[in-house]
């Protein structure tokens, strides 16, 4: 005992408290529930001999930090990617290059259309033999200024070469989501004639006539506002839409209470946090931590088993959209996804499909995961380009 009242008498450095700090901040993030009492008790652990050896640091933190199921599956990768390094270069890295090609972060399929600097939209379209011609205009393929914006709405995500489109489209996704989820979360007016005086609002406006209560507000009915649940695919195989799709799913979360947000591939992610960041580079860097696997395989069935049985009765209302956002392959059985798709439409209000492959030509359904998804479905539409997605708008303000 006194050995151990000399050691935490000893002072931590300040490299070893910041790096704590990250590790309750990434823990946050990640949903779990960390205050500042847990913090003084995680110090106190650094304080003693603990410290000296991660796996012993490891279970002192998984019994402070951990008090639900889902925190003790999730621990293990995140001390291990904070505290050792483990697994970090296989997808939880989110800037530099990855030693495993198949494993992507988010940063990096963001930067992925953006890094090839070489290639211009009129490089894809030429055929062979064919040599550029001496002339003193700019290449044909990259477009400037405004004629940009008024032709990227019809393009198609994966066609994108020129970094600047790229950059533009993002821009433009963002901006859109955060359009929409202004029209689709604002309150109806109150209306003049109801059957009570809301006294508050009216002394409110009244302050504009010096205190006279000229306009009387009464209260009318109040309708519960529509809540929006985006599972969103981050397999291999969506890899030319991912960050399009990141940066659309950003500008709906950002600051809206009644949006949540799941990214899914060989397992299940929940990104609200993590997205509801309002700086969107920020917010890729922290979903990038949370969302080892990118880039991989899917499994929409085990996803969706995984929140129909822990997430769903906690964010589904009699007012809920499910938006899922994926091109419907899947590893799972078939009949797997069926049921999960079942489960999960009778406890929503709709489940909106948005399927890039539906823009390319000659698509048909044929694929067994989204044969068995269809029935449950009550809208199958495509997500190509940004007018796709703007074709959203006028369905869920109907809800």
């Amino acid at each position: 005992m006194a050995a151990a009242a000399t050691f935490t008498s000893k002072e931590i450095g300040a490299a070893l408290r910041v790096r704590l700090a990250g590790f309750v901040r990434s823990l946050r993030d990640s949903g779990f529930k960390v205050g500042l009492a847990e913090s003084q008790d995680a110090l106190r652990l650094l304080q003693t001999p603990a410290v000296r050896k991660a796996h012993t640091l490891k279970r002192a933190f998984r019994s402070l930090f951990c008090g639900r199921l889902s925190d003790w599956k999730v621990f293990d990768e995140l001390f291990d990617a904070h505290w050792t390094g483990k697994g970090v270069k296989a997808g939880v890295k989110v800037s530099g290059s990855s030693s495993n090609k198949s494993m992507k972060t988010i940063r990096e399929l963001m930067d992925a259309q953006g890094t090839r600097q070489d290639t211009v939209a009129g490089d894809v379209e030429r055929q062979p033999g064919e040599e550029d011609e001496d002339t003193d205009d700019s290449p044909s393929g990259r477009r400037e200024g405004a004629s940009i914006a008024e032709n990227l709405g019809q393009v198609d995500f994966r066609k994108m070469q020129d970094p600047e489109a790229t950059a533009k489209a993002h821009e433009l996704a963002e901006r859109l989501a955060r359009t929409m989820r202004v029209r689709l979360t604002r309150r109806d007016r109150q209306k003049r004639k109801g059957p009570r005086l809301d006294l508050r609002k009216t002394i409110r406006h009244s302050i504009a006539h010096g205190g006279t209560p000229i306009e009387l507000i009464r209260k009318g009915p109040r309708q519960r506002q529509l809540r929006l649940v985006i599972l969103l695919d981050a397999s291999g195989s969506m890899s030319n839409y991912t960050a399009v799709f990141t940066r659309f799913v950003h500008g709906m979360l950002d600051n809206f209470r009644e949006a949540e947000a799941f990214l899914f591939h060989t397992r299940l992610v929940h990104v609200s946090s993590a997205l509801s960041e309002r700086d969107a580079a920020r917010a890729l860097d922290r979903m990038g931590l949370m969302a080892q696997g990118v880039g991989g395989g899917t499994k929409i069935g085990e996803a969706l088993a995984e929140f129909n049985r822990w997430h769903a009765a906690r964010v589904i209302h009699s007012r809920t959209c499910v938006l899922i956002l994926s091109d419907g392959y899947d590893t799972c059985a078939p009949g797997a996804l069926g049921e999960e798709m079942a489960k999960l439409r009778r406890r929503c209000k709709r489940i909106v499909w948005l399927n890039p492959l539906i823009g390319w030509q000659g698509y048909e359904p044929t694929a067994g995961g989204m044969q068995a998804a269809l029935p449950h479905v009550d809208l199958f539409a495509p997500a190509h380009n940004l007018d796709s997605l703007a074709a959203l708008e006028p369905y869920l303000a109907k809800l």
